[in-house]
């Protein structure tokens, strides 16, 4: 199985899980040879999903605060249920975010350490 053939996890819940499987999606395909697949699809680089991870956690984030100050200015208009789910997958995503670069900053340190 080659790693492009794996589905593709996002931090920001079960509703943006993408199955990213090309022979499921379109049987008829034809599978090209790596070099054509390399010219026909841009690889991201680590940085560049990284960069992403963020910056969604970062949306989830502002959007928690957003739906609390307007449970707390409006009651009304929100679920609190909406509320806690939505401060939930924030933490997790936290949570989640901080582990990746505490993993990431052990490793590059397992790396560099000269013994």
């Amino acid at each position: 199985m080659k790693i492009n053939e794996m589905p593709v996890l996002q931090m920001q819940g079960l509703e943006n899980i993408k199955d990213t499987n090309p022979l499921k999606a379109a049987p008829h395909v034809n599978i090209l040879s790596s070099a054509e697949e390399n010219q026909r699809v841009k690889e991201k680089s680590f940085g560049e999903y990284l960069s992403e991870a963020f910056a969604a956690m970062n949306k989830q984030q502002n959007d928690t605060s957003n739906l609390t100050r307007q449970l707390i200015t409006d009651p009304d208009s929100v679920d609190i249920h909406d509320v806690t789910t939505a401060m939930a997958k924030a933490q997790m995503s936290m949570t989640l975010a901080k582990t990746v670069v505490d993993r990431v900053v052990s490793g590059w340190n397992e790396i560099t350490t000269t013994r």
